[in-house]
């Protein structure tokens, strides 16, 4: 089988080029229905190749295979596969040159999506579902004052998934108006823009200098990281989300100092085997509904204007989540 697939030359240039695909006898093919651009995939896209770890089946250099985030239906199965079949709806969680019409993939490396998620959603099942484990274990409580550093798209699914919960406050912070709007619209009770706003001094007169109970870093970035140490409460709650693929400069004195909580909630990073029984859960308010996840999708491309879609997203910080179909 032939697909057009992604291919990463070097940093800002990537283009779309011819390959073959043969289903061996422990794989299967899966036809895109929808592609995603993760933050990971705008590192990468930027030049900031991290080591390599246990989640790179390829070698974390130039010429470079992009993409992850997708899902469609399974289209062929190879001999030895016997829990997927031709027409299951699967969501992909591995990295198999993702940007494409077509893509082979290892069982492990895929989930049956859930009945009645929606195909557009299925397509961005593995960052709905690390957001949403996210929220679910970040162990915000009820009367709590939660903040999310960053208004993306992990960032937005977090906050609500923290209101959900019960947090008396959500405070989202970051630095374009539009976001944290949008942050607004979908339930978050305080926004902080970063630019007009110093927002340890903000946190600080909001709690009467105690600072939050629980701090989610979802901004990626050293002064995220930092700023999140500062604002948390003595004892309170400092949940990672996000992957900084190069060595910052971190002032740890308060880690240890204050007693504070460090919770670790990439799910993907997790045995497949753990994330196959968390992933359902994670996804059940989406499927019912609680979690509103398509305001979240701003700019949706054809795959053939890959280029196109990967320069925006380089460039225009508000776009959340840019999307392309086969």
């Amino acid at each position: 089988m032939k697909t057009r697939a992604a291919i990463l030359n070097g940093a800002y240039d990537i283009d779309l080029i011819e390959r073959d695909l043969v289903c061996g006898d422990d794989e299967v093919i899966v036809k895109n229905h929808l592609m995603g651009i993760c933050g990971s995939d705008k590192n990468f896209y930027r030049g900031k190749l991290p080591p390599k770890t246990a989640e790179f089946r390829q070698d974390p250099n130039f010429p470079f295979a992009l993409g992850h985030e997708s899902g469609g239906t399974v289209v062929e199965v190879g001999s030895r596969v016997s829990d997927l079949k031709v027409g299951d709806k699967v969501m992909a969680f591995g990295w198999n040159n993702n940007f494409a019409d077509y893509f082979v993939s290892k069982p492990w490396q895929l989930q049956p999506a859930p009945e009645g998620l929606d195909m557009d959603l299925v397509g961005l099942g593995e960052p709905i579902a690390c957001a949403m484990y996210s929220g679910l274990h970040c162990e915000a409580q009820l009367g709590d004052t939660v903040v999310v550093m960053g208004g993306g798209f992990a960032g937005q699914i977090i906050a609500q998934c923290a209101k959900k919960k019960g947090a008396e406050k959500v405070i989202v912070v970051d630095v374009l108006d539009g976001k944290l709007d949008l942050a607004k619209k979908l339930g978050a009770d305080l926004t902080i823009n970063l630019t007009k706003q110093n927002p340890v001094e903000a946190i600080m007169d909001l709690t009467g200098g105690v600072g939050a109970d629980v701090v989610v870093e979802a901004a990626g970035s050293q002064e995220s990281f930092n700023t999140a140490s500062e604002i948390v409460r003595h004892n309170g709650s400092f949940v990672f989300y996000s992957w900084v693929t190069q060595p910052i400069t971190l002032n740890i004195s308060r880690w240890h100092d204050d007693g504070i909580r460090f919770i670790n909630t990439c799910l993907v990073h997790h045995t497949w085997r753990e994330r196959f029984v968390w992933t359902y859960e994670a996804l059940r308010p989406v499927v019912k509904g609680l979690i509103e996840v398509k305001p979240l999708i701003t700019n949706e491309f054809a795959l053939a204007d890959i280029k196109a879609g990967f320069d925006l997203s380089d460039k225009d910080e508000s776009a959340i989540k840019v999307v392309f179909r086969p």
